[in-house]
């Protein structure tokens, strides 16, 4: 994840610094660890290399972060600052960040937590040649890389995820960055034409038209089987263009339901592009989130003044089943009904205020996790319990007394 960074830590704790540069440098940076801001000012005003993120303690024995962001400030433009910081002094670290500072986190803070701000950090800094598609966290990094890939190879595409995930935005990018640029980008939708075949193979069809630009085809397993048979000749008979098509997230679950013809699905993808539940990529669900808010705030009479911590922390611990679709939905009627300066959790998630169910205990939420998990283990494993305990990396004991105690059924081993 942070592969190739330089990072220099500065923290006085024994404890905290070597957790934190444990688990940088396992993440596969380069850390610098300075426990003093006499020493942290020398090094980081003149790097031997240099420094793509600063993380600091506000509260240091000779001094402050403030103070030793401030006197960089007077003689150098500094890296960026991410400071960490007690309750106490979360207006200190916002007076920073209206200073030029970039983010902070407050203790005490899981360590997912952290390293989706650090990645953000670090990639808001980035110059990057195009801007990011699906997010910016190392999962949609790679899906763009992907895009980018695709571009360069012509070959056809298939780009799985669910509904709402911007896959016909990475159609475009792979069209738009591809040597067919100024040829045609057709796009059918194939779950909206009413007269499938015609929109493909008629007189005036995609594939007519199309010439060696791109034919998009969106939600493939729509395409009915005289259409597939007619496309799988026109694909197997020299077609000048690409073709780029979209399917559900399970490639086979897709296939089976719908009885679609496998060669023309392993035709189709040649290539693949994953684009992985928003639940999984939550520091993306924040950055989509930025994105949208401007402009839907700008359609306030008046404007909100931003979107509060509180409410990107809700947004984090969400599963978003409906993917963007979903987050785009609720950030409209939250933006439009928010009453209060800042965008709130209430706003983004009404039902949990006007539900009268209890909040369950921190108990009650970690054993709903674990058996979760532990049933889709058992389900990879095929019901075998010793692997599924292989794969959870816990002994096979541990996992039948948590097996016992969840009353979840064992299968065969």
């Amino acid at each position: 994840m942070l592969k190739g960074y330089r990072i220099a830590l500065v923290e006085d704790d024994e404890f905290m610094g070597n957790s934190l540069e444990q688990r940088l440098t396992l993440e596969g940076a380069e850390v610098v660890w300075l426990k003093r801001i006499k020493r942290a000012i020398g090094a980081l005003r003149t790097p031997v290399a240099p420094i793509h993120v600063v993380i600091c303690d506000i509260k240091l024995p000779d001094g402050s972060g403030e103070e030793l962001y401030n006197t960089l400030c007077q003689t150098t433009d500094p890296p960026p600052f991410l400071f960490v910081t007690g309750h106490g002094d979360v207006e200190q670290a916002v007076r920073l960040m209206q200073a030029g500072a970039v983010d902070y986190v407050t203790k005490p803070f899981s360590i997912s937590v952290f390293l989706d701000r650090l990645v953000m950090l670090l990639s808001s800094g980035e110059q990057q040649e195009f801007p990011p598609i699906t997010g910016i966290s190392a999962a949609a990094r790679r899906v763009d890389s992907l895009a980018l890939k695709a571009a360069k190879t012509g070959r056809p595409v298939l780009i799985r995820g669910g509904p709402g995930m911007g896959k016909a935005l990475i159609a475009q990018r792979i069209h738009d960055t591809s040597d067919r640029r100024a040829a045609p980008f057709v796009n059918i939708n194939l779950d909206r034409v009413p007269d499938v075949h015609a929109a493909l193979f008629g007189p005036d069809g995609a594939v007519a038209r199309v010439g060696e630009g791109t034919l998009f085809l969106h939600t493939l397993s729509r395409l009915p089987d005289a259409s597939q048979s007619a496309l799988l000749d026109v694909l197997q008979s020299g077609f000048d263009g690409c073709i780029i098509a979209t399917c559900g997230l399970d490639k086979q679950a897709t296939s089976t339901q719908s009885g679609f013809r496998s060669e023309l699905f392993d035709l189709i993808g040649m290539m693949e592009i994953v684009v992985p539940p928003l639940g999984e990529r939550t520091l993306d669900a924040v950055w989509l989130m930025g994105q949208l808010f401007e402009t839907l705030n700008h359609r306030r009479e008046t404007p909100l003044q931003g979107i509060s911590r509180l409410s990107e922390e809700a947004a984090r611990s969400y599963d978003w089943p409906g993917g963007g679709r979903e987050l785009r939905t609720r950030l409209r009627a939250a933006t439009e009904n928010a009453t209060g300066e800042f965008l709130q959790p209430a706003d983004l998630f009404p039902e949990r205020m006007t539900s009268d169910d209890r909040i369950m205990t921190l108990a009650e939420a970690r054993d709903i996790a674990e058996r979760r998990q532990i049933v889709d283990a058992l389900v990879r494993s095929g019901g075998r319990v010793g692997k599924a305990a292989k794969i959870l990396q816990v002994s096979r004991t541990t996992l039948w007394q948590k097996m016992q105690k969840l009353e979840i059924p064992s299968g065969s081993d």
